[in-house]
């Protein structure tokens, strides 16, 4: 891929259904997709899942979220800087419908898929909160749906949070190889917004081999950078704005699990996340 490819500025994703639409054949991967709707007050969209499953996180607002025979009210949140959110997973070969009576903004996160798992509600409260790093490097990670914190078949998903002026994703890691205990393959997507009117971020992804992905982007809200290989990191938090992003993963491993390796070039250094 080239860099035009990888840095998906706001709009360039979209159709007329989603502000945000990244499908495989889009990405030029197998797995991971994620959507953005945008829904007017009153408003609703009905999808069908097809061969991937899919979680429906609010980003803005609250909604309704019908799957099949099943009704789940989702509180939602002001923005996604407020807090945790819940969320709905819908399992693939169904149909679901989102209504929100106030209007709002909603991710689907998604993973093509083998298993067919049950329909769920995934509260806020028991959403796994980790602070992650030190100093300028201080972030906070919302492991929603992350390996070891909600049942999926092949997706993994988490929020990022990282105060104004602070580094996150470093030191650079990567997960583009099958090394058994040690790294799995993993296709991802970064989806951005920054807290604050003219806010800006930064996304480094560096090769991991001859030919890899490299891109330098400067990010805005409702950005996306995709990663299907290479060294990522850092993600750079202008001062003064926070820097949120939404992380949608998936690969071919049996296992689903999330197995990183740092980049030799700065673990001595920052001995991992520290």
């Amino acid at each position: 891929m080239t860099r035009t490819d990888l840095h998906l500025p706001r709009g360039t994703a979209a159709n007329a259904g989603y502000a945000l639409d990244i499908g495989p054949q889009r990405a030029g991967w197998t797995y991971s997709a994620l959507r953005v709707v945008e829904l007017t007050p009153g408003g609703t969209r009905t999808f069908t899942t097809g061969d991937s499953e899919w979680i429906v996180l609010p980003l803005e607002g609250g909604c309704t979220v019908r799957i099949e025979q099943e009704e789940f009210q989702l509180l939602g949140r002001e923005s996604v800087f407020a807090d945790v959110s819940d969320f709905a997973y819908a399992p693939r070969d169904t149909r679901v419908q989102i209504a929100s009576g106030a209007g709002g903004r909603f991710a689907l996160a998604g993973a093509k898929c083998e298993r067919r798992l049950p329909a769920r509600y995934g509260p806020a409260p028991e959403v796994p909160v980790e602070d992650r790093g030190s100093g300028g490097c201080a972030r906070r990670v919302r492991n929603f749906a992350s390996a070891d914190a909600f049942d999926c078949d092949r997706l993994i998903a988490v929020e990022v949070v990282t105060p104004g002026g602070n580094w996150s994703s470093y030191p650079p890691h990567k997960h583009d190889e099958h090394r058994p205990g040690e790294e799995c393959e993993l296709e991802e997507i970064y989806y951005f917004e920054i807290d604050g009117p003219g806010g800006l971020g930064y996304q480094r992804v560096s090769p991991s081999r001859p030919g890899g992905s490299d891109l330098l982007a400067e990010v805005r809200s409702g950005d996306a950078v995709l990663v299907p290989d290479g060294w990522h990191g850092p993600s750079i938090a202008q001062p003064g704005h926070d820097l949120y992003y939404l992380n949608v993963m998936a690969g071919p491993g049996a296992t689903r699990e999330w197995r990183i390796r740092f980049h030799p070039d700065h673990t001595d250094t920052t001995r991992g996340y520290r």
